[in-house]
């Protein structure tokens, strides 16, 4: 029997639904849950999906286990919160998403055909239909998505109109264009163009990822990883030298950064 042959454990289900459901009790629940909102659990939610994609970039699957079941806590606790306000419930959320499923790939369950890599047309067309009106390209985006994130999708769906560049190349100058307006407003001392520009040259950036077949924020990820590993490894020299992190000079934590650098490569071609 393969994965997919399996029915859920519907006891499994219950139970967790019954385990926030006692959670929330104002009789005998938690203090903590039952003062929660739908945006406090908010910064939670996301929290949760970042760690199911660590997990999936790190190939952990036992952490993947486990962070998936977080993410779905997640879900239970905003659908018992909206039952309490009369709203909706965990069988009301299954239930759109059967639907939405179903309704999004005709080509699978309804026997329409669909020309091979116009999928994703396909797909869009139908949320335009959800939606009720033609509306911009731009629409159904989400304001909340990461910024990195949504700034790829926003290139994405203007390129369907042939807003965008035809090349990297395009993406790759608009960078220079955008630092030397970044530079002009550092040289102003006006916080708010700065503040502007630097968005306009991450904006950029994400362009450039965009046609590199980049994601943006799974590389700033990598980077920040990377920052890490060599930071904790220059603390290990510091320690190991018997002076603290203001006895060196910056040269010499360079040094121990450098060290850093090609420890890891080492690592990487081991």
């Amino acid at each position: 029997m393969t994965a997919t042959d399996r029915k859920p454990d519907e006891g499994e289900i219950r139970r967790l639904l019954e385990i926030m459901a006692t959670l929330r009790d104002r009789g005998r629940g938690c203090p903590w849950d039952l003062e929660q909102t739908f945006e406090t659990i908010a910064p939670y939610t996301i929290e949760e999906a970042y760690e199911v994609a660590d997990a999936i970039e790190r190939g952990d699957l036992g952490a993947l286990e486990d962070e998936l079941g977080d993410l779905l806590f997640q879900v239970v606790f905003h659908s018992r919160i909206a039952e309490e306000q009369g709203a909706f419930e965990f069988a009301d959320v299954t239930r759109r998403i059967c639907e939405k499923m179903v309704r999004r790939h005709p080509h699978v369950f309804a026997g329409e055909r669909i020309e091979p890599g116009r999928h994703a047309d396909a797909w869009e067309a139908s949320k335009r239909r959800e939606r009720g009106h033609e509306g911009s390209l731009l629409d159904g985006i989400a304001p909340g998505l990461p910024a990195l994130t949504r700034a790829v999708k926003l290139g994405k769906r203007a390129g369907r109109a042939g807003f965008d560049w035809p090349n990297a190349r395009g993406p790759r100058e608009k960078i220079d264009e955008e630092l030397r307006e970044l530079d002009e407003a550092i040289a102003s001392g006006d916080q708010a163009r700065m503040a502007e520009e630097l968005g306009d040259v991450l904006f950029a950036l994400a362009n450039l990822a965009r046609h590199l077949g980049v994601d943006p924020e799974q590389s700033a990820r990598g980077a920040n990883r990377r920052f890490e590993t060599r930071f904790r490894y220059v603390e290990a020299c510091v320690e190991r030298s018997g002076r603290p992190f203001d006895a060196h000079s910056l040269d010499e934590l360079e040094a121990y950064w450098q060290a850093a650098k090609k420890a890891a490569e080492g690592k990487d071609g081991a």
